[in-house]
């Protein structure tokens, strides 16, 4: 069966994902990260859903840097676990503004399942075609 061999590019899947998913992240954290501080205390914002709107500048820089960041980390497979925590607690806050501000379903929808991918990152690690994949043993 045609299928049965997919198995064998379960790696370049792994890669091809990261590097997707990573480069989008440095695409849309770009203009975060260099936004400066009036864009980093809109982004911070959000964080007064979750009980903390102090220091808002902050918390929108730490996103902004993470998005940024954290997209080159994913895309070229380094901290690929630790990473993946921290954009998948990117997400959680992006979701509950959402919801927050009445977006809905709707309007939380790509945040979800941009969480889920990196979620699902956590648990599949980097693979061997990454930084980490190569030491690891």
């Amino acid at each position: 069966m045609i299928l049965r061999n997919w198995d064998k590019h379960r790696e370049l899947g792994i890669l091809l994902l990261r590097l997707g998913i990573g480069l989008m992240f440095v695409y849309h954290g770009w203009p975060k990260i260099s936004g400066g501080v009036e864009t980093w205390v809109k982004l911070g914002a959000a964080m007064k859903f979750l009980g903390m709107g102090f220091a808002p500048e902050f918390w929108g820089f730490m996103s902004a840097a993470t998005e940024f960041f954290g997209g080159i980390l994913i895309a070229i497979g380094l901290l690929t676990r630790p990473v993946a925590m921290f954009l998948t607690f990117n997400m959680i806050v992006a979701v509950v503004l959402k919801f927050s501000t009445g977006a809905g379903l709707g309007g939380a929808s790509q945040a979800i399942e941009v969480g889920i991918v990196f979620l699902s990152l956590i648990f599949i690690g980097p693979g061997k075609y990454s930084i980490d994949g190569r030491f690891q043993k």
